[in-house]
């Protein structure tokens, strides 16, 4: 009993030394990381990078900049474009290699449609990039551009997806499918739009808080893709339009809307209030009180 005693006593001091010991022991090692600094240090050595390299489209490859060439930062298939993420502006440089021939009636994809591409990932520095992939697909992926990291989201949009070559008999699925003027490029993205200590998920990565830069050929998208199958394209479920359809939650219950089957919480799904039976719920008004209202967004309409 005095042995289990003592045990006892002996445990409560090492517990009672650890709770007033040094604190680091339990600190977040990114506790003290400034993002927007960091947003705007990334950013320099981004520019840095594309001012000391250019692309030699013979090889496929980056180079060091040499006499005569184009740095990629005065080329002009060199993009930019501004997003603000947790209230940081960020610029995401996007070098397009070639757009991509798309069809008619698919261009270019939204930041919530489904794409399927092939990719290779490297980290980089203001003066040079990684040796090797950190991860690369070359045999093609499907992934949903509102499930990846901000870089794709946005870098991706800027592309076209190819066609489909044709076999001599004419079907497209004779034999090995490949795409034709397919969109390719590099996509050069600061720490914040990629795997930033500011998302506690991030924090185990070895790929936190460090700029990447991917290769990618955007083979095809799903035109107006439509996660929870509702029949409303997941893009026209932003409704306030600000991008992020994350925070459009109509009947408040926590699942946004383009993952709810019943939009406004009235027991009758999304996609069987269609009143006119064409398939498509957002053209459907049948309240007088609020005739700018589709019924699918309005509890008050159960058809």
């Amino acid at each position: 009993m005095i042995k289990i005693k003592n045990s006892i006593l002996l445990l409560l001091f090492v517990i009672v030394v650890y709770a007033c010991g040094d604190d680091n022991a339990f600190r977040n090692p990114f506790a003290d990381v400034d993002h927007e600094a960091l947003a705007i240090s990334d950013n320099d050595s981004i520019v840095k990078f594309l001012k000391a390299h250019y692309y030699d489209a013979t090889e496929d490859v980056l180079k060091p900049l040499e006499t005569g060439k184009t740095a990629l930062f005065d080329d002009d298939k060199l993009e930019i474009e501004e997003v603000i993420e947790n209230d940081i502006n960020y610029k995401l440089y996007i070098y397009v290699i070639n757009r991509g021939s798309g069809t008619a009636d698919k261009e270019f994809p939204t930041v919530v449609d489904s794409v399927f591409v092939q990719y290779s990932g490297r980290t980089f520095s203001g003066t040079s990039f990684s040796a090797t992939e950190f991860d690369s697909n070359t045999s093609g992926i499907w992934f949903n551009l509102n499930a990846v990291i901000g870089g794709w989201t946005h870098g991706m949009t800027k592309f076209k997806g190819g066609s489909l070559k044709k076999e001599p008999n004419g079907d497209p699925f004779n034999g090995p499918i490949t795409f034709l003027n397919s969109g390719k490029g590099i996509i050069f993205i600061p720490s914040g739009l990629a795997y930033p200590s500011s998302r506690a998920q991030n924090q185990s990565s070895n790929l936190v808080d460090t700029n990447l830069l991917f290769f990618i050929d955007l083979l095809d998208f799903v035109k107006d893709t439509d996660q929870d199958n509702d029949n409303v394209p997941s893009i026209k479920e932003d409704l306030d339009g600000d991008g992020d359809v994350n925070n459009d939650d109509t009947d408040k219950d926590g699942i946004p809307n383009y993952f709810d089957t019943d939009d406004d919480g009235d027991g009758v799904l999304t996609k069987n209030e269609d009143a006119n039976g064409d398939g498509d719920p957002t053209n459907d008004f049948s309240d007088p009180n609020n005739p700018t209202l589709p019924d699918y967004l309005n509890k008050n309409i159960k058809k």
